[in-house]
């Protein structure tokens, strides 16, 4: 297994490395530390359908992700699993027509593991987890997954752009967040506006999403129990953050339906000078709805800048907590409260600020949120709502009656995606949870990455990621882990 995955990367590196030298242009494509590409080609304008076409560009990316998530102690429900996994991604942008334009993208993963590091059981990797589909390898044993993970059209007029497809949607709620081998992305309609001046404006309608680890798209909010014996939980929204009591069976009880749409509206507004307003919402009709006020202000010092910040959170119950109580787990109601003052209810809030201090390139960031004692804020579409603020690598802290601490230290940051010095981030995170909700022990949690382009090879760009969780209880029944990923993604 391990000379198997040896060989992969070897065999990775000598074919980047070769490709590169037979090209020392700059990169027509870069690489952000939060997973999203830039692209540097400027998009052609022409006249004619078959120019359209012909004038597109091809963005290819051969890519490595290898992950080993080892336990303190290996028993029944923990079991250490190291995962590597090859893939590769296509992405045409055709020329742009009059405003109108076209992408494609297809993007293939193939993941290897050892079924007996894991007892035959996948459910047990745990961030390796969308290198492959589970539900295909429970069905045929395949550990291979391709998706056309990108299809739209779109129109931009002036600084106006309204796309039709499956596509990346960049918002508060929602993200591509591809750090694994493909984005999540959404079926629907986004319009995005830099029209007024010095705003951002995105609104969207998303009919579907398509998470990291499925082939084809699937409900935005219904977890899938309709038939549990054949693993039909893996084929809807089976995301860590998605609330498992709305579900097939308790949507279609409730007489809601199983595949309502999310809208979303997103802003930014730099109007006023060294203050930045965010606001983002989305409502999934007739169930949840949410919103979100984020405001920072910088004061610019010689070589330096502090900038606090505050974020607000209010989630709004439409009929969800009825249908599925206010835990994630899905498991708490009237009669079984686990701890949650209003188990019926999906009402919640949250407040966070925080402390960016900049010297030169590097950033100190003191952040804190609070999860009030109402209910599980629900938000699994990649956007994080504690992110910025207290949420480092596979932690989600976003329970009810539950307080989070970080202190974070970046080195190096680029807008740019090119990084031909090392960035580095690294942070202490503590967690305090509620444990009569049945959530995870009070935890701190250690994090460090490095990122970097090699300098005389832009296009080949290596991360690794380590973290480390330590659960504080005296006695405590939970293990800690390791959870270390190697990443290497070659651009052309």
């Amino acid at each position: 297994m391990y000379r198997r995955l040896q060989s992969n990367t070897l065999l990775f590196l000598f074919l980047s490395t070769s490709a590169l030298y037979a090209n020392n242009a700059l990169p027509k494509q870069a690489l952000k530390t939060n997973g999203q590409l830039i692209y540097n080609t400027q998009q052609k304008k022409v006249t004619t359908l078959k120019e359209m076409l012909q004038e597109g560009e091809l963005f290819g990316r051969l890519r490595t992700n290898n992950f080993y998530f080892a336990f303190d102690h290996d028993d029944a429900t923990h079991e250490s699993s190291l995962v590597g996994s090859l893939g590769a991604s296509f992405v045409y942008k055709s020329a742009s027509l009059y405003g109108l334009d076209a992408t494609l993208g297809l993007y293939g993963s193939q993941a290897f593991f050892s079924e007996d590091d894991i007892n035959g059981n996948v459910a047990r990797i745990k961030s390796a987890k969308d290198t492959f589909s589970r539900y295909k390898y429970v069905q045929t044993g395949s550990k291979a997954l391709y998706t056309f993970a990108q299809a739209n059209m779109s129109y931009t007029y002036a600084k106006t752009n309204l796309r039709v497809g499956r596509q990346l949607v960049e918002t508060f709620y929602t993200k591509s967040n591809d750090t694994k081998m493909i984005p999540n992305t959404f079926d629907g309609i986004v319009l995005h506006s830099k029209d007024i001046q010095k705003t951002q404006l995105t609104l969207a309608y998303l009919a579907k999403q398509k998470l990291r680890d499925h082939e084809s798209s699937h409900s935005v909010l219904m977890y899938d129990d309709s038939d549990v014996a054949n693993y039909s939980t893996w084929t809807d929204n089976d995301d860590s953050a998605m609330h498992k009591g709305l579900s097939y069976t308790n949507l279609t009880a409730a007489g809601k339906k199983t595949d309502a749409p999310l809208i979303v509206l997103d802003g930014k507004n730099k109007s006023l000078k060294n203050l930045t307003i965010g606001f983002s919402s989305y409502v999934v009709p007739s169930l949840l709805s949410q919103a979100m006020i984020e405001m920072g202000y910088t004061f610019k010092l010689s070589g330096a800048s502090i900038t606090p910040a505050f974020r607000y959170i209010e989630q709004f119950d439409n009929g969800a907590g009825d249908v599925g109580g206010a835990s994630l787990k899905g498991n708490v109601n009237s009669t079984n409260p686990a701890g949650y003052t209003n188990p019926d209810s999906l009402n919640a809030r949250m407040v966070a600020a925080k402390v960016v201090t900049k010297i030169k390139d590097y950033k100190i960031n003191l952040g804190y949120t609070n999860i009030l004692d109402k209910a599980d804020l629900v938000t699994p579409w990649r956007g994080f709502p504690t992110a910025g603020y207290t949420r480092s690598m596979g932690i989600y802290n976003w329970r009810a009656n539950t307080k989070s601490y970080r202190i974070e230290l970046v080195k190096g940051a680029s807008s740019k995606g090119v990084y031909t010095k090392p960035f580095f981030q690294t942070s202490l995170l503590y967690v305090d949870t509620d444990a009569s909700k049945g959530i995870l022990e009070d935890s701190l949690y250690y994090y460090f990455g490095v990122v970097q382009n090699l300098p005389s090879m832009p296009e080949l760009q290596y991360r690794v990621r380590l973290g480390y969780r330590d659960f504080r209880g005296e006695a405590s029944s939970v293990s800690n882990y390791a959870d270390t990923r190697l990443e290497l993604n070659y651009l052309f």
